[in-house]
């Protein structure tokens, strides 16, 4: 299991891979992001993206699948997330990408409130084959603390 104590600054997380497809892009946005640029690779082609684009909700859900298939699946009590900053995508992911994540852990706080747990900031970047940056954000989570054993 990982705890509070185990989630340092600076360390680093990396994910496996996946690589999109078009059926794939299209589904997902189909039910949660319903635009041409998403659904349509003919109407893509005259849009803002010059093709399909995968929704970045979907780039989004990735990423959060990939972590959950990770290491940090043993963050003792779950990724229990109490906000997202920040969360950019500065270029689409288009069918064919293959995206992984970085998960840097960028600073913890004990909580004063809640002795057994913490507030661990973390940076999610998922970048594609091409180490081009797909998405990025910065979270906090909510982390159970060792329990120490008194003499």
């Amino acid at each position: 299991m990982l705890y509070f104590e185990d989630l340092t600054p600076g360390r680093v997380f990396e994910t496996a891979s996946h690589t999109l497809s078009e059926e794939e892009i299209i589904a997902f946005a189909s039910q949660f992001d319903p635009q041409p640029f998403h659904t349509d690779p003919q109407a893509a082609k005259s849009s803002f993206f010059d093709g399909l684009a995968a929704s970045g909700w979907h780039t989004s859900s990735l990423t959060m699948r990939l972590i959950t298939a990770s290491e940090l699946k043993n963050v003792a009590n779950g990724l229990i997330g109490m906000g997202i900053r920040d969360m950019r995508w500065p270029r689409p992911t288009r069918p064919g990408d293959t995206l992984r994540a970085k998960i840097e852990v960028t600073g913890q706080k004990p909580s004063s409130s809640q002795p057994g747990f913490g507030v661990v900031q973390l940076r999610w970047t998922t970048l594609n084959q091409h180490n081009e940056i797909a998405m990025q954000l910065e979270t906090a989570i909510w982390v159970a603390r060792r329990t120490t054993t008194q003499p």
